[in-house]
């Protein structure tokens, strides 16, 4: 039950081009089911990190200028269905960077592009849980933000566990594609 012209915008935790998991979030671009699309988006490194002084929808920031990439990342979020991402884990917990994206996604309070935004989590980590702590705080982020998490997006990669073939392994991409086709039929319940 794919939902049709469906759009999924990408967060990737990990700012290093050939990581597993910008790997798996171009999986997942790759193969979405026919309707769907999805668009990793870029420059999450390029966000300042969130300071209510910089924000202009806050009382300390009037009259400041909204960084261009936090405009491009908050349009993007806002244009799409859904939102799916894609995280590491760092020292057991969730990426500053995605977490600072986040933070940017989630204001104005109230009112931010990840508000009542399906959004699923998947992920591969070194550790042998591939992840669970990272994607469990990213998921409790985002629902604060005022997202509706999507708990039926599980995956979590072992990466010691990939064979040769990394996360373009069959089984890993049949995951994938019943994770973005859930994801995608909760944004249909979401329209």
């Amino acid at each position: 039950m794919t939902t049709q012209n469906t759009t999924i915008a990408v967060l990737v935790g990990s700012l290093r081009k050939a990581s597993i998991n910008r790997q798996l979030a171009e999986v997942a671009r790759d193969n979405a089911p026919d309707g769907v699309t999805l668009t990793i988006v870029e420059g999450l490194g390029d966000l300042p990190f969130y300071n209510e002084d910089a924000d202009p929808a806050t009382p300390d920031g009037q009259g400041a200028a909204l960084p261009e990439s936090v405009v491009a990342a908050r349009a993007a979020v806002a244009a799409a269905d859904a939102v799916l991402i894609v995280t590491p884990e760092y020292n057991g917990t969730i990426p500053a960077v995605l977490k600072n994206a986040i933070d940017w996604l989630s204001r104005p309070y109230g009112a931010g592009a990840l508000k009542d935004k399906p959004v699923g989590v998947i992920g591969a980590a070194l550790g042998r849980f591939g992840g669970k702590w990272s994607r469990e705080d990213t998921r409790k982020s985002v629902g604060i933000a005022g997202s509706r998490v999507v708990e039926e997006v599980e995956i979590g990669i072992t990466t010691a566990d990939l064979t040769d073939e990394g996360v373009g392994h069959a089984d890993v991409v049949a995951q994938v594609l019943v994770a973005v086709a859930s994801l995608a039929d909760a944004a249909k319940v979401n329209a």
